[in-house]
């Protein structure tokens, strides 16, 4: 989910695939889907898989093995140093979703991938939790539950070998003074960004790093991260905490100082506060003090950060801060918010956090409902004092006005309806969650795959950006399809406690032995 947070072609449909000619903008959508569209009742866990099908041909006939697929002009991009991110960031949604073929293809790729060359700077943040967490939890998925998903043997155990092998070109970031790690390196001469880090960054590798470490038995792995995330869980100097629990976002890496004490469920601090309760949940023993600082943060967020729109008295929103003065905007990427509230409250059994936590479901449900194309924008405010005049109209009916109306594939507000379903089981969670899917659907089709849109408050959105991000595989397509399926037993909130967690990426992680 984080402002910060692998497919292949399907066996049956390579002969469209392969006739389509190249560099030339093809609608590649599949005759199936077009025929679900008119059919009625529609299989909607079904049409998830479609999707995925469709935006995986796309990806795999003119983007693999590179990074992204550009759609629209029938490209592809390398943000992510081109190590096939979208391939690795797809393999878990095509092993839950149990796309053999597709798997086959990622997995047997994998093993080609040679991190330590790439011609752009690598960042430890995206770096672990797309491919460190993609490749760790296709090992957990294909050596436990999923095995028989799997061709060839070999290639399950290449996952955790060239787990092993990214995090050991990626260590030397933990080479500074105080152990909180540079996030930008340069592989060939192992260099870095200098002495700023951010709290999203350093607190949002912990997760995939230990359970690297417990799953090649090699505990360095887990005391690189656990060094770094002790400055966050005691930050310095006093003032960098302005609300109890709630930190500032700039980090010096010589020092471990705190720079400043602006923050909020914001990007760039977002999956810090994520991962504490998701470590206690990963590993109750181990990590009951990261649980318990979720748990100040959390009290501090309803006592603090709660706000109401003054049009729009019932809806929530978290606002971010700089010191103790409140900022009344929000993002996109905020809105996990209210599915992390409601995991914990589920984990401890705590009414009061599930409650506050579909307050926030509804408050971002609310900036999808209230746009032209039903999708929600990237940053929103409901600042009165620098409310735009042309936006009041909009403010008086909705609660918020848009700063910024894109839409980059994101897939905050879906990863909430999911845990609010899965702790409520109310069935209008899922209606949400495929109003969501039809009108991202619908607005970001184009060419062989989906692309980031320019303004959701536009009918059609405004224009297309000409760029499918991975992690519309990893986290938009698992969680519009997760909601709407059945059980299993990485599905959270199944009673007890969970056997698997999600990453900030959606990669589910099989919790610790015991």
């Amino acid at each position: 989910m984080v402002g910060s947070r692998l497919f292949a072609l399907v066996a049956g449909t390579a002969p469209l695939v392969c006739a389509l000619p190249a560099n030339t903008p093809i609608d590649i959508a599949l005759e199936h889907w077009n025929k679900r569209q008119s059919s009625a009742p529609v299989d909607r866990a079904q049409a998830v898989v479609d999707t995925f099908k469709l935006s995986w041909e796309g990806y795999y006939r003119y983007a693999f093995p590179n990074d992204e697929l550009k759609p629209v002009t029938n490209g592809f991009g390398n943000s992510r140093n081109g190590w096939g991110a979208s391939a690795v960031d797809a393999l878990s949604t095509a092993l839950v979703m149990g796309e053999k073929d597709i798997v086959n293809q990622i997995i047997s790729y994998v093993p080609q991938i040679n991190w330590s060359q790439t011609d752009i700077s690598v960042s430890l943040f995206e770096t672990t939790i797309r491919y460190l967490g993609g490749l760790l939890s296709g090992y957990d998925l294909l050596s436990g539950p999923l095995s028989n998903l799997a061709t060839n043997k070999s290639d399950v155990a290449a996952l955790l070998t060239q787990s092993i092998n990214l995090a050991n070109n990626l260590s030397y970031a933990f080479e500074t003074p105080s152990g909180v790690p540079w996030n930008g390196l340069t592989f060939s001469n192992r260099g870095n960004d200098g002495d700023n880090n951010g709290l999203a960054t350093v607190g949002t590798l912990i997760l995939e790093w230990v359970r690297l470490a417990d799953l090649s038995g090699n505990a360095t792995y887990a005391t690189l991260v656990e060094k770094a995330e002790s400055y966050l869980l005691n930050p310095s100097p006093a003032s960098s905490e302005p609300f109890p629990g709630l930190l500032g976002m700039n980090i010096n890496t010589t020092t471990g100082q705190f720079q400043d004490a602006v923050g909020g469920w914001i990007g760039g601090a977002d999956s810090f506060y994520e991962y504490l309760i998701k470590m206690w949940i990963y590993d109750p023993a181990r990590y009951s003090t990261l649980k318990d600082r979720w748990i100040i943060a959390a009290d501090s967020s309803i006592q603090y950060l709660a706000s109401h729109p003054s049009s729009r008295p019932d809806i929530t929103f978290l606002a971010a801060y700089d010191g103790r003065t409140l900022d009344l905007t929000s993002q996109h990427l905020a809105c996990f918010d209210g599915g992390n509230f409601i995991l914990g409250g589920q984990v401890l059994a705590r009414q009061d956090y599930i409650d506050f936590g579909l307050a926030l479901v509804n408050g971002c449900h609310e900036t999808y409902t209230a746009t032209a194309t039903r999708i929600g924008p990237e940053i929103f405010s409901w600042d009165t004092t620098k409310l735009p005049a042309s936006q009041a109209a909009f403010y008086n009916a909705s609660g918020f006005y848009i700063t910024n109306p894109s839409y980059a594939l994101r897939p905050e507000v879906i990863e909430s309806y999911y845990y609010a379903f899965r702790a409520t089981g109310d069935s209008k969670y899922q209606d949400w969650a495929w109003d969501a899917f039809v009108a991202i659907n619908a607005t970001t089709r184009v060419g062989s795959g989906y692309s980031s849109i320019r303004n959701v408050n536009v009918a059609g959105g405004g224009g297309f950006t000409d760029f499918q991000e991975s992690f519309w595989f990893a986290e938009v397509l698992k969680y519009s399809y997760l909601i709407q399926s059945g059980d299993a037993e990485w599905q959270v909130g199944g009673g007890g406690r969970d056997k698997w967690v999600f990453n900030t990426e959606a990669h589910p992680v099989k919790v610790a032995a015991g």
